[in-house]
């Protein structure tokens, strides 16, 4: 599957949250709530951020945060439902 590069604006919905694989490699996992012209209601993405990169922004972003995200939309599964995901390579703060 190609994974399509994506940057989105929004805000955060909730604190980062920092957990580890079982290998110990950290990954943080949040939401952000995307306006979009001419929709009734907001779009929210799930977005995921590994490695040190990860640690940072869990410490610095909280809830509201206005940031952009630029990363790929991969296709992700569970108990047999499927959701996209973001996996974020850079993420910035919006004045």
């Amino acid at each position: 599957m190609n994974h399509k590069e994506i940057t989105i604006y929004g805000r955060l919905g909730k604190k980062p949250e920092l957990r580890q694989t079982k290998k110990d490699k950290p990954f943080c996992t949040f939401t952000l709530v995307e306006e979009v012209p001419r929709e009734e209601k907001p779009r929210w993405h799930n977005v995921v951020m590994w490695e040190k990169e990860s640690e940072h922004w869990a410490r610095v972003l909280k809830k509201g945060t206005s940031i952009f995200v630029r990363g790929r939309i991969q296709e992700k599964s569970f108990n047999d439902k499927s959701y996209l995901e973001i996996n974020a390579d850079a993420i910035g703060f919006v004045e």
